[in-house]
This record gives C-alpha cells, structure tokens and sequence, in this order.
C-alpha cells in the first residue's frame, strides 16, 4: 500500500471534500470524489506524528450500513479533526492491496465519538464483500491536512434486506398488481429427464433446492432458502395457465389447495424487473412449522392469507377453498416442502418454450423506478 508521509500536509484548498466537510452532522459521512490520482504527498509540512488507528472493529451491519471503531494511541490525539476511511468492494483475493492515489473515492468525516455510522446506499451495496482502511487527519490553519499513515485493511461483507426494506418492496408492488383472478391449479415446468429422475431416483417426489441468485441482489432467500418453484398465472381470456413455458416442454399440475391452505403461511420474498415491461413478484408457501416456515419468519413480511394484493385463498360461501392471483404480476411462488407427483399430473405443454423469458439467476434491474427502493440494489 502506498501511503503518505508521516506529518505530511494534504493541500486541499479546492478540493470537492472540502465542500463536503462543510455540510457533515457529527454523525454523517458523506462520499468524496477524488480528481484525477492527485497525491496526498502534496504540500509537506513538519508536525508532530498523529496516531494510527489500530484494532478496527466492524458491527451493526445492514444491507446499506455499518458501525466502525478502533483504538489509538494518545499521542496528538487532541489535534484530530478529521478521518479519512477507504472503503473498497473486494473483487477477488488478489485485490485487497491498494494503492491510495488509484482509489477514485473517499470518505470523511469529522472526529466524532466512536462507534461512527457510515450509511449510504449510493455506495453500499447488499452481499457485498469490502475492504476498509482508516487514517486520521488534522485540518490546518491554511486548508491543509496533516495524516497518519494508513490503518490495516480490515474485510467485512453487507447484509441481506431487512423486513423494513422487504415490506418497502411490497409496497410497491402492491401499486402494480391490479385486479385479481380466479385460479385453481399450480403448475411447475420442467424437461422429462427431470420427472424421469424424481419417478426413479427420488421416489416419486420432488425435492426442494437452494434458490438462486434472481431477483434483488440483496433478497434474504437466495442462495439459503431451499423450496420448490411453481407457477400460478392464468391466462386473461381462458382463465386457465398459458401454453407457453421458458422452463421445459413439461408440466407438472396440482389442485391449488395441496399446496396453498389455511395450513401454511403465506410470505414476501421479493419484487423485480429484468430489463423488461414485466414485474416479477417472489412468494414463499410453507407449511406451518416447518423449517422452511421458521426461516421465513425471521427474515420475511408475512402476509394475511385472505387478504392481499398478491395471492390470495379464502372460503367461499358453501366452505370450499378459492383462489386468487393478481393479474399484473408474475408471480413465482416457491413452496419449501417435499411434493409427490402422485398429488396431480405431468403432460407435455401443447405451445412454445420461451427461453427468453427465463428468470433463472436473472439480474434485476437497477434502474427501474418502479421496483426498485432506496438501499443497495
């Protein structure tokens, strides 16, 4: 790593930092610009040495945020005004050696008591890897800076969204999801090697798998929760499911209410585009009190089984159960349990398989108002 002299002066009398430690509460940071590579070996100055920041200790992460604090020596401690923090995203393992004057951002802050926030979705982003790196700086009479030398660079990761963030998504989807549709069936889409593999190898069942990495980048299901996928949608006009299918010339269809009962709960997972007209809503289906259900518990927005926006199965007048999806939605519903093929049928889909319109590991969107919230994506 380079780093600046011990008690050398930062000229920074034009600098875009400069304007922003102006406008800093005591627990803000904000994010600097750097011009160009200029060198913080600029404008030397003799001056006693300030203290290195040793022990860097990362807690309260989120998605967008974290807490960080360090131990430092009492020499000159008293002239520290400002810090000076790195924050780097780690692309691999080779990549954590930085050299200061290639860094194009820093942020600063002023001298406030530790633990310091440092907040800002416009660069943090969820299930994200960092590399952080800490100096103190004392701001001088003529604008300059004296700082220490570098801190060791300490590795953390961000979190997945929160409930709050979650429940913000699923307002906004609530805004799109219009009108909702009778429905009676779910359907899973697959090649025939797959239902040949569940009939031989898994005895008759399928089996739940680790979903993937769709959907937002910061939703708490991928890569950890395991389920099945099965779709809902019906046609506008028949009221029955579509033809057409990104996922295998194969379907599989289930009464609705082998899967989807007063006996499960309900959950939102996620909300998102792929660069398209079309919005993708995730849902979770599990059984109550099943581990699938506790995962979901703890990370997702429940919803009230007869009352949504998305999904909805309530009793009508003589007891039986109905069901309803929104129509201006594609909802991907995942169901955390083992399913038994005998539990409907399996026949070949008479229309086409739209590759295109595959989801798998589909990244969503980042610049799409409508699905999108203020955090990392």
């Amino acid at each position: 790593m380079e780093v600046p002299r011990v008690g050398h002066s930062v000229s920074s009398p034009t600098s875009p930092c400069e304007d922003m430690i102006k406008n800093l509460s005591l627990d803000a940071i904000q994010l600097c610009e750097r011009e160009g590579n200029k060198s913080l070996d600029s404008g030397i100055a003799e001056m006693e040495e300030l203290p290195i920041p040793q022990n860097i200790k990362i807690s309260n992460i989120t998605c967008d945020s974290f807490k960080i604090c360090w131990d430092m020596d009492s020499r000159s401690k008293e002239r520290i005004t400002h810090y000076f923090i790195d924050l780097n995203k780690k692309e691999n393992k080779n990549a954590n050696k930085f050299k200061h004057k290639d860094v194009p951002t820093k942020l600063v802050a002023k001298a406030v008591p530790l633990p310091m926030t440092v907040r800002g979705h416009w660069f943090l982003s969820p299930r994200t890897e960092y590399t952080v790196a800490v100096q103190t700086a004392s701001k001088q009479g003529d604008g300059d800076y004296a700082v220490s030398e570098w801190s060791e660079i300490i590795e953390f990761c961000t979190a997945d969204y929160s409930t709050v963030h979650l429940t913000q998504l699923l307002e906004k989807a609530e805004v799109i999801a219009g009108r909702m549709l009778r429905f009676s069936v779910f359907y899973r889409n697959q090649h025939r090697e797959y239902f040949d593999h569940t009939r031989e190898a898994q005895n008759n069942k399928m089996l739940p798998s680790v979903k993937d990495n769709s959907g937002s980048h910061g939703s708490p299901i991928s890569g950890k929760l395991e389920g099945i996928f099965f779709c809902c949608n019906t046609e506008f006009n028949t009221g029955k499911p579509p033809q057409d299918s990104p996922y295998g010339r194969y379907r599989f269809q289930l009464p609705a209410e082998e899967l989807f009962s007063p006996k499960t709960n309900l959950y939102f997972a996620d909300f998102y585009c792929m660069y398209t007209a079309y919005h993708y809503v995730i849902l979770v289906i599990a059984p109550k009190g099943s581990s699938g259900d506790e995962f979901c518990k703890q990370r997702l927005p429940a919803l009230d089984l007869a009352n949504n926006r998305f999904m909805t199965c309530s009793e009508d007048e003589d007891g039986r159960l109905v069901f309803h999806h929104a129509q201006d939605l594609i909802l991907e519903v995942i169901y955390t349990d083992p399913v038994d093929l005998s539990l409907g049928t399996v026949a070949e889909i008479s229309g086409h398989q739209l590759m295109s319109q595959s989801t798998v590991n589909a990244k969503k969107d980042p610049s799409c108002k409508t699905c999108n919230i203020s955090v990392g994506r």
